[in-house]
This record gives structure tokens, sequence and C-alpha cells, in this order.
């Protein structure tokens, strides 16, 4: 299927911005509060790490998303969040009216309102199995089952018994999600065809299923499990596969053959969340269409305030056509930030800014809650 089949209708889209940018309201500032969650867990990668990564011993403070630029814009200081502020789980925590998430690895700090588990850089597939087909993890080892351990460690360490964690799970937002596209682009800088990541789409795709019924045996009744964004739009995807044929590209120069792959991924966990549905009839099940969203920022760009001229370019980076180098990327020294990260949508190339994480969380939620049955 095109990248631009994934495209609502241009009508159907004007009624989403007025629809998103209502939820900008006082009257529409919290809207998961009617959901009255206590707790939000997050399992994931880099979209969604407040500070695990940083706090890793292997890494620590040697990964530039432990210093500034990162975070200047809403901390004014690095957080471990890839992003120049907020992250979406942010804003998820934000319209639940809970406070930001503790990372995991934040040893004194505060879980009452939940965990987040998600590392920057985790794949979904173990990187034992990664290693068995030649395929290096080269930031992070806290692959999914990894944070999957953490938080039996810590419900093993926080509930009394069985029951008890049932009880208080039952007012638990569950993120399962984003992760995989890690395993897609070690596998791509490892040199693997687009065909031979294509093949790995499917033990993904089991991964996160997985993933998803542990967390529904564990407890959990409202389960929100992303999609992938459409890579092949993000400057580090445009600058490692870089062409001169123009067919290569869609309408918005983003490249179909690794957004496609993308959409692979998409509609197969689509379909084992239907599965997992039937499976699990008692729980409240939703897929996340982080694709969309992302779409959504390019065609309705001039709209939300975003410059039409640097939908495909990182604000903090260097050279080429997508102010993109993989060998000097943001943090290193030399390496500038524009002066108007809002009205850009990738900060670094790899991740999105904080004003581009806000409007496609807005929508995100605005599309999640109806499915989630909070009046049940």
């Amino acid at each position: 299927m095109a990248a631009t089949t994934q495209m609502v209708s241009s009508s159907l889209l004007v009624t989403l911005v007025f629809s998103v940018l209502s939820l900008f309201s006082p009257v529409h500032a919290n809207p998961l509060l009617l959901c009255r969650f206590n707790q939000i867990y997050q399992l994931g990668d880099s979209l969604s790490d407040t500070g695990n990564l940083i706090r890793e011993a292997a890494l620590g403070a040697n990964t530039p998303f432990a210093k500034l630029p990162y975070g200047e814009t809403f901390f004014k200081a690095a957080t471990g969040r890839c992003s120049n502020g907020l992250l979406m789980i942010d804003y998820f925590a934000r319209a639940a009216g809970l406070p930001f998430l503790t990372p995991y690895k934040e040893t004194s700090g505060d879980f009452r309102h939940g965990v987040n588990f998600a590392v920057a850089g985790a794949t979904a597939l173990s990187v034992e199995y990664l290693a068995k087909k030649n395929i290096l993890t080269s930031v992070s080892n806290s692959s999914l089952d990894v944070q999957l351990d953490w938080m039996s460690k810590y419900f093993n360490s926080t509930c009394c018994t069985a029951r008890d964690c049932q009880r208080m799970l039952r007012t638990s937002l569950f993120m399962v999600g984003e992760i995989g596209v890690n395993d897609y682009n070690f596998a791509l800088t490892g040199g693997k065809t687009i065909e031979e990541i294509k093949d790995m789409v499917p033990d993904v795709v089991h991964a996160i299923a997985d993933a998803v019924r542990t967390v529904i045996r564990y407890g959990a009744i409202r389960v929100v499990v992303p999609g992938i964004f459409p890579v092949g739009c993000l400057p580090i995807c445009l600058t490692a596969m870089q062409t001169n044929n123009s067919i290569a590209y869609d309408e918005y120069h983003c490249l179909k053959e690794p957004n496609n792959v993308v959409i692979y991924h998409n509609n197969l966990l689509k379909k084992a969340i239907k599965e997992l549905k039937h499976e699990f009839p008692y729980s409240a099940i939703v897929y996340a269409d982080y694709y969309n969203a992302f779409q959504w920022l390019f065609t309705e760009a001039s709209s939300l305030g975003f410059d039409g001229s640097s939908l495909n370019k990182a604000c903090c980076g260097v050279g080429g056509d997508y102010n993109f180098n993989l060998a000097k990327t943001c943090g290193a020294q030399d390496v500038t930030v524009c002066s108007n990260p809002d009205q850009f949508i990738s900060w670094d190339g790899i991740h999105l800014t904080q004003r581009a994480y806000m409007f496609m969380a807005k929508m995100l939620i605005h599309n999640i809650l109806p499915k989630l049955h909070c009046f049940i």
C-alpha cells in the first residue's frame, strides 16, 4: 500500500485541525481526567524516555541527551529527553492531570503516579536475537524484554499479592511503545537490505504483542499500542538514503521505500491488536496512529505554524540538504541550533521538537480517548 493511501482526506484534515486546536481551550486542558488514571506506565524507546538512558552505567553522561541543547526550551537543562523540551508522554501525563513520569533508573524517584521504563535506543527484539542476525545495538541493551523484567520487579516489590496488583492497575494507563523502529534502524546501518529488514517485521510485532499480553496479565485493562512514524520523512533517513531518483520520493519529499516498511509494520501491528482484543475482550487495547499523526503535521504545517521550507530539515544539526550529519549530530561541538525550534518538526534529525510532539499528542489523545471506554 502506498504511503499516500495512509493520508486522510483533505476535508477531514481541515476538520481535525480545528478539533485538535480546540483542545487547547481550558475546557479541554486535561481530557484524560475523564479516565481517572492514577498511574501511567511506559515501555518504549527514545520517543518516550524521560531519563533512563542517561542513568545507565554504560553511557551515563556521555550521551548527548545528557547535556544542552537537549531540554533547552522547557526545562532549561537536559533531562535525558531526546528533544528540545517535552515528549508526547509528558503531554499524556498532563492530559491525565498527573506529574511527568519518573524514569525507572532514578532510584530515589517518586513512582506514586507511574513509572517510565522506556530507554532511548531500545529495541523490541532482544540484543541476543539481533546479534544472531549480525545486527549490533549501539546505544542501549535495555530491549523490551529487559524493560518488562524491570516492570515485573517493580510490581513484585509494590504489590503484596497478584490481586492487589490487579486492583491497583485497574486505574492505570499502559503505553506499550512506540518501539521497533530501532530494530530496523540498526539493521539498516548494519548493511541489511530493505527486504531483509522487512523479513524482521513479523518478529518485531510478535515481541510487541507479547509485551501487551504481559501487562494485561498483570492487570492492565487500558493499553495504548503506538505504531511507527514515517521514518522516510526524517533527516537521518533522507540523508542516509539520498538519491537523485525523483520517483523514490512522495509529494512531501519523504522516501517511499522505508515508509513502506513502516506501513507494513503498522498494518501487522493493527492485525495483532485485533487478535489481542479477541484474546482479552475485557481490556481496551488501542492502536495509536503515529504515522498519520506525523503526516498530519506535514499536510497542515502552515496552519500549525511550522516553516514549510524546513519540514525535512533538522533544527539542531549541520550540513547537507537536511541540516544533518550522522558523524556530527546535535550536541556535538560546533553544531548549531536554529533560533526558532517551534517552526521545525524535526529537532535533531532523528527526534521531533516539543511543538511537534505537542500537536501529535493532542491529536492522538483526541482519537484515543473514546476507544479507552473510560465511561464503562
